[in-house]
């Protein structure tokens, strides 16, 4: 039987869930920013040549820069901002999965306490409805108000994390931390996805994959 035949309370309850995604996720495209409310990139440094590195070199393979060079500002601002979004997302998923989580309710009228969130990309679901329009609240007020969209500097005056030297980079350094940052950014997009899909594929968490040998999906030889 189908979990909605045996439990319809929780097949409703996921339902809702999904339904309550589709609107939140409409409601931020409706209210993005305009496209000429954009801020210039002020970084100092040249967004043509970042990320650009050995051996790769200029990844273009359907010659866009050329074709479409006034779109490259704002894909370069979707591509930073999805980085650092993925890169937070590897290490909680590194932090889950090793056990470590906040002490507490996560819900004090459900009796929920965040140690009780399954692991893995399934325990999205297990979150109350409350909990996750929280979520997303949070994440519109950031993407509208604190780290605007239409800002396509990647620069929100946070700093560059140095609490102890002078907080400015430039010349070859900027160069290479920039580099440095969407790099990583690109391998942390591939590794969120990657971990996803070996669950989908699995059912298994990554740390559950590495302690069976699973982790390639095929079992230990």
């Amino acid at each position: 039987p189908l979990p909605n035949e045996i439990c319809p309370k929780n097949g409703q309850t996921l339902k809702m869930k999904l339904a309550l995604f589709s609107i939140l996720f409409s409601a931020a495209a409706a209210f993005q920013a305009a496209p000429a409310a954009k801020q210039s990139t002020a970084l100092r440094a040249n967004e043509l040549e970042i990320g650009v590195t050995a051996p790769l070199g200029v990844f273009d393979p359907f010659n866009q820069l050329t074709l479409f060079p006034e779109r490259f500002e704002r894909r370069r601002a979707v591509e930073r901002k999805h980085g650092r979004v993925a890169m937070a997302a590897v290490v909680g998923m590194l932090f889950h999965n090793a056990g470590i989580e906040f002490p507490g309710y996560l819900s004090k009228s459900e009796n929920m306490r965040f140690s009780d969130v399954p692991d893995g990309f399934t325990g999205l679901f297990s979150i109350p409805t409350a909990g996750l329009a929280q979520i997303f609240f949070f994440c519109g007020v950031c993407e509208l108000a604190i780290w605007p969209a239409s800002n396509y500097s990647g620069d929100y005056g946070c700093g560059y994390g140095r609490p102890f030297v002078p907080n400015v980079l430039e010349g070859d350094e900027l160069k290479y931390k920039l580099d440095m940052e969407i790099n990583q950014g690109r391998a942390a997009m591939l590794g969120i996805f990657g971990a996803m899909v070996g669950e989908g594929v699995t059912g298994q968490t990554l740390a559950e994959q590495v302690a069976s040998g699973n982790i390639i999906g095929y079992g230990p030889p």
